[in-house]
């Protein structure tokens, strides 16, 4: 028998028993007694400011990226960020949300340079999304997105790779390796390959925003848009001849079950793979929404649509703002997970970020484009339905 799944607002109340948290543009923020509580629904998570090791806020890192390594959390930024954050990984402690004072550049392998995709990803390449590899200490994946405003493919290599079933300037894999003095060589890129028959469109910035991938070496990446305005899940599998070549790496549809939505923009941003009791899921940031799915990656089953709300710290409270000021937005596009606990950290959107000030306390923060940190308890009600695993 099918199991028809509902959003996690409609099973919360049922299962974990909790009450409502009333919020208004007047009232004070609502004091948490926990890190994570679970209100009309919704998954409320408190956020602790991303700080350099002097304490300051990171400023405009544009994150677009968030993985694990050596019990750090490592993330990366976009071509959008201030010119100090870009081209490097940034090493995250878990525990205190603070910045190593570790340095690690990204530059060029020599066996690169020769490559059609060179002179981009050693400029100011659109680097989105990060994933370990397991079993390889050191070893990252990224991906190249929004090349739109670069000069483009010589002649020759329009040639070899002005045909990827997508955007004119192919998505390019990236992988990385951390060296002994913590720089960061980009060792080899790879570009993407769409069967037309997917119906991508041509949309350089609207392009993969999320990786994960599984001990086994199965690959996921998290398109935002197709031309129907769908956010799409693409695969393939890499092994040991996977970088012996720099041909087309071929993608096939993943055929998960997404969400279908009438209107407006549901985009991925962000995206990682989850194993439990021998199954595997996939967990994604839905940007815009200020959700979270929970994808099974057999495709049996409908998306679990899980509804977050956000808080950020406030170093002084007084009065008129509380320890916890909720926010208007908080767009997350980094995902990964330490034993079980999700943890997300967010891009600040330009556009938007600033309509989260209402507590002075937090102008100047908000003002840096300074990112949060959250972790989210994986919940055992996600999986669960009247007794019936997922």
């Amino acid at each position: 028998m099918k199991h028809k799944y509902l959003v996690l607002g409609l099973i919360a109340t049922a299962l974990l028993g909790c009450g409502k948290v009333q919020q208004a543009a007047d009232v004070a923020p609502v004091e948490l007694d926990k890190n994570t509580e679970i209100a009309d629904g919704t998954m409320m998570l408190k956020g602790r400011w991303i700080t350099e090791p002097n304490g300051d806020v990171m400023i405009d890192p544009q994150t677009s990226g968030l993985t694990v390594w050596n019990d750090k959390l490592v993330s990366i930024s976009d071509r959008s960020a201030d010119v100090s954050q870009r081209m490097q990984l940034h090493l995250i402690s878990p525990d205190t949300a603070k910045l190593s004072d570790k340095k690690m550049m990204l530059s060029l392998n020599d066996s690169l340079k020769d490559s059609c995709f060179a002179g981009y990803i050693q400029g100011n390449p659109d680097l989105e999304a990060l994933v370990a590899v397991p079993d390889e200490p050191g070893v990252f994946l990224t991906i190249t997105e929004d090349a739109s405003s670069y000069k483009g493919l010589s002649e020759s290599c329009v040639n070899q790779y002005g045909q990827s079933g997508s955007v004119d300037y192919p998505f390019v894999l990236i992988r990385l390796e951390v060296q002994k003095d913590n720089s960061v060589l980009m060792t080899h890129a790879r570009p993407l390959k769409f069967s037309p028959s997917f119906n991508l469109g041509n949309y350089p910035n609207d392009g993969i925003e999320g990786l994960a991938l599984s001990q086994d070496g199965r690959l996921y990446f998290a398109l935002e848009r197709d031309a129907q305005d769908r956010a799409r899940i693409f695969t393939t599998t890499l092994n040991q001849d996977t970088w012996l070549h720099d041909r087309f790496i071929v993608v096939e549809d993943s055929k998960v079950k997404l969400p279908a939505f009438k209107h407006g923009n549901h985009p991925i941003n962000a995206l990682e793979l989850y194993e439990r009791d021998g199954h595997e899921y996939l967990f994604a940031a839905a940007r815009n929404d200020e959700k979270l799915w929970l994808i099974d990656v057999t495709g049996q089953h409908e998306t679990l649509i899980i509804n977050l709300g956000f808080y950020a710290s406030v170093n002084e409270p007084d009065d008129i703002c509380s320890a916890w000021e909720p926010m208007d937005n908080a767009s997350i596009e980094g995902l990964t997970i330490i034993d079980d606990t999700l943890w997300m950290v967010n891009d600040p959107w330009k556009k938007v970020y600033l309509n989260n000030i209402s507590c002075e306390q937090n102008r100047a923060k908000y003002e840096k484009m300074a990112p949060l940190l959250f972790d989210l308890p994986i919940q055992d009600a996600w999986f669960t339905l009247g007794g019936n695993e997922r």
